[in-house]
């Protein structure tokens, strides 16, 4: 009966496993080790004897030089690794685990048997041990565990930080992994210089899914060395999704790293300063200039930087080391994103070094305090040496662009909290704005919700009441390339001036005009829709302001759209302050966005078995100009996420989770188009979601806003066998041109010129 309780209890923790949802949980792991009980063993991934040749190889290779191999198990659980270590010679072993219940589990286990193996309670991304005091650092499936997508990288950056301090030099970390692209993305980043890397592939007999084996070692050398494979990539196959995805991530990694040797621009890890990389940053050496990311243990943020060594002095210094906070409506300014706009700004700071920080969309909610106190201790350590130890390092900030700043409504919603309406005049003026003059000032029309302020939620250009555009003083106007940024608006009202109004025929929001342009890789179908007078069905998710679906619904007359919104007041903020208005081909749906889409799905699972002659009706029905039924031809995805401390600013994690996905291209038809508006600084995060979509999608697009800001990326899924190629796409972009009925011959060409912008992914 004993035995078979003890079954009973392991199948219970097997079910309870199958249903943890987060990892990362103390809680959850207590629970299922309770179930499981310390004489039953869980396996992560290969067995012992899978793993015995190369581990023992590996472990043997390694020197100590005080005799006995020091090994730390990080993430140790119940596994029976540790106890066959023990068993093959290997006595000096601390496990560590942050669940009393199965590190309590393992010590009763393994007290008698094995008396000399540690076990110790412990947060493993905040190790109680002293530095370089482990020859071996030996993770099976810990780093795995912690990279929960919701999560983002913050607790797998903080883990490798602590596993690579208690390494003695010429110590090993040693990674079991299933190899997700998100977890090599930051596990090859995370050992650069000073790092050997090699990889294994762990065979196993009863399972599918393969083990990798990475391996780092800590060298004196700040050399970056390409990482070497112990097999073929070939032989992994291509057609397997593990394969495939370990060749792209070596072949990325390995050509960043040559390109880094080649002398290419590369963005440093502040440790890779710390280690010398570009020589000793105590020394101030002028004309000095470093691109590279700060963010560490014990970090609220990650950052991106430049460091700037101040080329000449024309008079004394004030400062020795400056700190200068750029907002993120102003990186993309000449003076922030340039190399000579750099200089010009170290010069006016009057400080021999400049650290400038670019604040994106992962700060918002953050106040300045919070900044300056999460990047102090960091900055203080890229410092140049100074013999006045009590000499500051002050903070500078450029303002965030705006001339004049009018708060037109304040509104309090349940679901989004502050809700700001707001009327700004930008310092700078655009060169795009049509028969509008050029040398009046412009005002723009804001949505901002309180919880995410760095991020605009909507903007529209507002315009003279009743204003008439001259189509030829349109054609003569400049086009720039850059003409859509936030920061270069101005406005065009006195303060006692005439009524103004939103324009719905003007595109302030670039990401909008990227999302347009993925239309251009279902044009053909648009152009025998808008033929045969069918109209394209489209639907958007999160109305925001409402200025996407309200320009959508001007410039492509045939599309039915509707726009699916959570929170109400979005609506009514919309209707009073923004000029959206519902019509028979523009209606809005109060719902939940996720579950409008698996009703839709729902809905074409059970017309699929209707009879034939139903079908036909429907069919027919379809073509009437009416709309197309139940199903979209365009989704797309515009919601920002409530909790950015993930990693995710845009769109909420629920919209990019593998099953809603599904349901997704369930409910597209065959020619379907999906848009996802991704904003997100964790590369990690937006490799993990662009995987996804590779494993959903028969085919996938990106485009990338801006050279310099890799923040918000655009993705486009399609669900048909066959696809254009990147050459076709001028000629696609060619008829999306035809068919958009834009008053604004510059707004048009905005669209046309970001499908130049358009990657082909898969």
């Amino acid at each position: 009966m004993g035995k078979k309780k003890g079954t009973n209890e392991a199948d219970a923790a097997d079910d309870f496993l199958q249903t943890l949802e987060d990892f990362t949980s103390k809680e959850n792991w207590d629970k299922f080790f309770t179930l499981r009980g310390k004489d039953d063993s869980f396996e992560w991934y290969a067995e012992w004897p899978q793993l015995r040749d190369s581990l023992l190889l590996l472990l043997q290779d390694s020197s100590s030089s005080s005799g006995s191999l020091q090994i730390l198990v990080p993430g140790c659980g119940n596994s029976r690794l540790s106890e066959h270590l023990y068993d093959a010679g290997f006595r000096d072993v601390t496990n560590v685990d942050f669940s009393k219940v199965v590190i309590s589990d393992m010590l009763r286990r393994n007290i008698r048997s094995r008396p000399e193996m540690r076990w110790r309670v412990m947060d493993i991304t905040k190790l109680q041990l002293a530095d370089e005091s482990f020859d071996t650092v030996l993770d099976k499936g810990a780093l795995d565990a912690l990279m929960e997508p919701e999560v983002g990288t913050k607790l797998g950056s903080q883990y490798l930080s602590e596993a690579k301090r208690v390494l003695k030099p010429g110590g090993k970390f040693i990674c079991l992994t299933l190899a997700e692209s998100h977890v090599l993305a930051l596990l090859f980043s995370s050992f650069r210089f000073g790092w050997k890397m090699t990889v294994h592939s762990i065979s196993q007999k009863r399972s599918s899914l393969k083990t990798f084996m990475v391996v780092a070692e800590k060298e004196n050398s700040i050399l970056l060395q390409e990482i070497t494979s112990s097999f073929d990539l070939l032989s992994l196959g291509r057609n397997d999704s593990q394969g495939s995805g370990m060749c792209e991530a070596l072949e990325s990694e390995n050509q960043i790293r040559r390109d880094c040797n080649n002398g290419s621009d590369y963005l440093y890890s502040h440790e890779d300063l710390k280690l010398g990389v570009k020589g000793d940053l105590a020394e101030f050496t002028g004309g000095r200039r470093v691109k590279f990311t700060l963010g560490c243990q014990g970090s609220n943020f990650s950052y991106r930087a430049v460091l700037l060594d101040a080329q000449k002095q024309t008079e004394p210094f004030v400062y020795h080391c400056g700190v200068f906070l750029v907002p993120k409506t102003r990186a993309h300014e000449w003076l922030f994103c340039s190399e000579e706009g750099q200089w010009q700004v170290v010069e006016s700071s009057k400080a021999a070094r400049l650290i400038m920080v670019f604040l994106d969309s992962s700060h918002s909610g953050a106040s300045m305090e919070d900044i300056q106190n999460d990047l102090s201790p960091m900055v203080t350590q890229l410092a140049p040496r100074n013999d006045d130890e009590a000499a500051r390092i002050p903070y500078m900030m450029a303002s965030d662009g705006i001339k004049k700043r009018t708060t037109v409504h304040e509104v309090t919603s349940p679901l989004t909290g502050e809700v700001v309406v707001e009327d700004v005049v930008y310092e700078s003026t655009p060169s795009n704005t049509g028969g509008l003059s050029p040398s009046s000032d412009l005002a723009f029309r804001r949505l901002v919700f309180k919880r995410t302020e760095y991020l605009i939620q909507s903007e529209a250009l507002l315009v003279e009441d009743g204003e008439i555009i001259d189509q030829s003083q349109t054609e003569k106007t400049k086009i720039a390339s850059q003409s859509k940024r936030k920061g270069n608006k101005k406005r065009n009202q006195e303060t006692s001036g005439p009524v103004m109004k939103v324009s719905h025929d003007y595109l302030a929001s670039s990401y909008h005009a990227g999302i347009i342009s993925g239309f251009t890789l279902v044009s053909s179908y648009l152009k025998k829709a808008e033929s045969s007078g069918k109209m394209v069905k489209t639907v958007i998710i999160g109305l925001g302001a409402g200025l996407l679906p309200m320009f959508l619904h001007g410039c492509l007359p045939f599309f039915n759209i509707e726009a699916v919104e959570l929170d109400p007041v979005m609506l009514s903020v919309g209707e009073d302050y923004f000029g959206f208005t519902q019509n028979d081909r523009l209606k809005v749906h109060i719902a939940d966005g996720i579950k409008y889409i698996r009703d839709i799905t729902n809905s074409e699972s059970s017309s699929e078995k209707t009879s034939d002659a139903v079908s036909k009706i429907e069919s027919t029905s379809s073509n009437n100009g009416e709309g197309g039924g139940t199903c979209p031809d365009i989704l797309i995805i515009d919601v920002d996420s409530a909790d950015s401390s993930g990693g995710l600013t845009c769109p909420a994690s629920e919209f990019i989770e593998e099953t809603f996905l599904l349901s997704v291209k369930r409910a597209l038809p065959q020619h379907g188009l999906f848009v996802v508006n991704l904003v997100s600084r964790s590369q990690s995060v937006k490799d993990m979601v662009v995987s996804r979509m590779k494993k959903v999608f028969d085919h996938l697009f990106s485009l990338q806003l801006e050279e310099e800001d890799d923040v918000n990326v655009v993705l486009f899924g399609l669900c048909s066998e066959s696809v254009i190629g990147e050459s076709d796409i001028p000629e696609s972009a060619a008829i999306l041109e035809g068919l958009l009925k834009c008053q604004r011959l510059e707004t048009k060409q905005s669209i046309i010129d970001s499908t130049n912008k358009l990657k082909y992914w898969k």
